[in-house]
């Protein structure tokens, strides 16, 4: 059976993730192999957001980028993940502000947006679990989870803390970076072990919250 291994190491919690709804945000290098552990560990439920194309950049980090150059990622993942639900929009602040999140159960934030990151902290910091930079690193061993206030060693990490406290934010919740320093200065360089690494991360931690959670198990 195709989930008889995971069913092993969840036992009961099985049905949980059955029966999760998750909204993740940005499938790209990051989001794209947690939306890909998530449908493989048995969660059915998922929308995706994502408003940008694949282009040959993608195709060093991003999965099925080299299949679908030029088109959207979110019809694209649709084809390959048929089940998902598709939002094709960018992920911005006025946005978040007006989306509901009230029917998920976990907010997987994988954008680089700032302002919009910030503002989905305020919005459900109770359901969300968000990454940090990825990029410009090599070593997947420093890729560290810890609530927003322990997180240390990542400029855009830095930044964000910065504002909560400026916004006068003093909640927790789990964010997922690199302790690693960059290894250049300069451009969007990246690696796939890197990249990777942080979107499996995102996955297991999403799998634990709701393992926790208060998730309503359908009969």
């Amino acid at each position: 059976m195709k989930y008889e291994r995971i069913k092993q190491l969840l036992k009961d919690d099985f049905k949980k993730l059955e029966d999760a709804k998750i909204l993740l945000l940005g499938v790209g290098g990051v989001g794209a192999h947690c939306l890909d552990c998530l449908i493989r560990s048995g969660v059915k439920d998922i929308t995706i957001v994502d408003y940008d194309t694949y282009d040959k950049t993608n195709q060093n980090r991003q999965l099925w980028s080299e299949l679908h150059e030029g088109e959207l990622k979110t019809k694209a993942l649709k084809k390959h993940y048929a089940d998902i639900k598709v939002i094709n929009v960018k992920v911005e602040e006025p946005w978040v502000k007006e989306f509901d999140f009230s029917q998920y159960d976990v907010v997987l934030d994988a954008i680089d947006n700032t302002r919009a990151k910030l503002a989905l902290a305020q919005a459900c910091y109770k359901k969300l679990i968000s990454s940090f930079g990825s990029a410009k690193r090599l070593d997947p061993t420093k890729v560290q989870v810890a609530d927003i206030w322990k997180s240390a060693g990542d400029p855009l990490g830095k930044k964000i803390r910065r504002e909560l406290k400026r916004r006068k934010f003093k909640s927790k919740y789990m964010v997922i970076f690199s302790s690693e320093e960059a290894v250049v200065s300069e451009g969007k360089g990246s690696f796939i072990g890197v990249t990777a690494t942080f979107g499996l991360t995102m996955c297991a931690e999403a799998i634990k919250k709701i393992r926790k959670g208060s998730i309503n198990v359908k009969s």
